[in-house]
């Protein structure tokens, strides 16, 4: 069932088994998930089906620190959510992502990696993916074409992605979620206060609100927070009226822990010979599955760096590539995503992309780093006020000496192999020269991944969401998505944040 909020009464109270706040991803994963199930499940969403600019002003907010992409621009607010321009990147987590590192600080989750694998196989299915199965040897049989450099595998081993079509949440679940008995979505409802008891130990209602004047009143059993790492904080932070430091945050860690992928282009690889690399490049005609280089869990621990991996893109492209950080810069995300579009399309002009005047033999090696837990890379709240009367976020996102010794060490060791295995040889970026330099590139971007605001920890004093994703303290307010993680690992977060908020639903089934 779909109602439009503007339409209601002012002062219309919604009451329901289970309110689910945000629309995206994680929210309509739980959605479909209480399809069916008799129980009266309340889905909002700010925005509506198609993209509005007044809504999409609503994400607006200012950063500091290391140099970041526009907030407005960063996620998708509408139905579907950020899945509207999603590149359909998935792979799992490693084991060691969950664990405890004494060369990581704040590291380690109170879950495992086997905890999530039951929900990883179904979030694949909501993604449209292949089976649950990203170990190299089951997609070699079925690619035997798919080639590893021949690495020491005690060492580097070659981490397996798949592609999802991408699968657009807002078009492809649309139908399902507005036919549903049991599914009320209410659009244009923004959530502007969550109103707890006096002792806030319980949520007693949330306060939605649209640009058209109209007021709401949301009641449930349960409440769950999926609008994203900075919405979700920013709206714990802001609702004050119980608490002077916002809900959940009597020990000052919402939005504490902000962290991104550090995307870069870091090096170049020169290959002794042409070699096939079809395992370590994306054909976008058929999305088959390929790999990145990644630093074995042993190797990881010995040079004291964090996970990450490599990919490769020819050189010949890569050269007509404009960084990201530079390419995403307006604040209007459609017009980010155009110019993304056609700069890529750009790099492949030529008339054969795969190949140059070095015979198939030079790649572009490119990033995609954990960032170190850091409780000073934090949402805060703005002065400034939305028009919904929402204080706006304000993003200060810092790196450690971590996340740059990290980055170069991980290039010293694959070239290692590299030329112990006489494959080939590889040429650091510059700014990766000077070991005394910690400083990063203005090149450095990330891949609007939000995660870490609302971390995960069984300790109230190191996290603000426990096992469940309930927070801390509080009896019905759950979070989805990957403000819980942790530590962000090397993967895209998409099909791992999806697993982890149908986990959340499994438990409040249950519960």
């Amino acid at each position: 069932m779909h109602l439009d909020a503007r339409d209601l009464d002012n002062n219309t109270i919604i009451e329901g088994d289970l309110c689910i706040v945000g629309a995206g991803a994680a929210g309509i994963s739980m959605a479909l998930d209480w399809n069916k199930s008799g129980k009266k499940v309340i889905l909002l969403e700010g925005g509506g089906f198609e993209y509005d600019s007044e809504i999409q002003d609503l994400y607006s907010g200012n950063s500091t620190g290391q140099k970041y992409y526009p907030l407005r621009s960063c996620r998708l607010h509408l139905f579907g959510g950020t899945t509207g321009h999603w590149g359909g990147m998935c792979a799992p987590f490693d084991p060691i992502d969950f664990k405890i590192r004494s060369w990581v600080p704040d590291s380690g989750w109170p879950i495992t990696l086997d905890d999530l694998v039951p929900f990883y196989t179904k979030a694949q299915n909501l993604f449209e993916l292949d089976a649950y199965n990203y170990e190299f040897q089951y997609w070699q049989e079925k690619h035997p074409e798919l080639t590893p450099f021949p690495l020491d595998k005690n060492i580097i081993w070659s981490k397996m992605w798949q592609f999802s079509p991408p699968t657009r949440f807002g078009k492809t679940y649309k139908e399902t979620i507005v036919k549903s008995p049991n599914i009320h979505l209410y659009t244009y409802a923004n959530l502007t206060n969550i109103i707890a008891n006096e002792e806030v130990h319980d949520i007693k209602q949330l306060i939605v609100k649209n640009h058209e004047g109209r007021t709401h009143k949301v009641r449930a059993k349960n409440y769950v927070l999926a609008c994203g790492a900075i919405q979700n904080a920013r709206m714990l932070l802001a609702s004050r009226g119980q608490t002077k430091k916002g809900i959940g945050n009597d020990r000052d860690l919402v939005g504490r822990y902000f962290m991104e992928h550090l995307e870069v282009k870091s090096a170049q690889l020169w290959l002794k010979k042409s070699f096939s690399t079809d395992l370590y490049t994306f054909d976008y005609s058929t999305r088959k599955p390929r790999a990145e280089l990644a630093l074995n869990e042993v190797i990881q621990e010995e040079a004291g760096i964090l996970n990450g991996s490599a990919s490769l893109t020819p050189l010949v492209i890569a050269k007509q590539q404009t960084p990201l950080i530079d390419l995403w810069s307006n604040k209007d995300p459609r017009k980010s995503y155009d110019r993304l579009v056609a700069n890529f399309r750009k790099s492949r002009e030529k008339k054969d992309t795969r190949k140059d005047e070095n015979g198939n033999r030079a790649f572009e090696l490119y990033t995609r780093m954990e960032q170190a837990p850091n409780p000073n890379s934090r949402i805060v709240l703005s002065a400034e006020k939305d028009a919904l009367g929402v204080p706006r976020p304000q993003l200060h996102w810092e790196l450690t000496e971590l996340d740059k010794y990290s980055i170069r060490k991980m290039y010293h060791i694959l070239g290692e192999q590299m030329g112990k295995a006489n494959v080939g040889r590889i040429k650091l970026e510059e700014f990766l020269w000077d070991e005394n330099d910690n400083s990063m590139p203005d090149q450095l971007g990330g891949g609007w991944h939000h995660m870490g605001t609302t971390r995960m920890s069984a300790d109230r004093n190191k996290g603000v969401v426990d096992a469940n994703c309930k927070v801390h303290g509080i009896s019905n307010l759950f979070i989805a998505g990957s403000g819980c993680f942790s530590t962000a690992g090397a993967p895209n977060p998409t099909l791992t944040l999806v697993a982890l908020s149908l986990r959340l639903s499994d438990y409040l089934k249950t519960s």
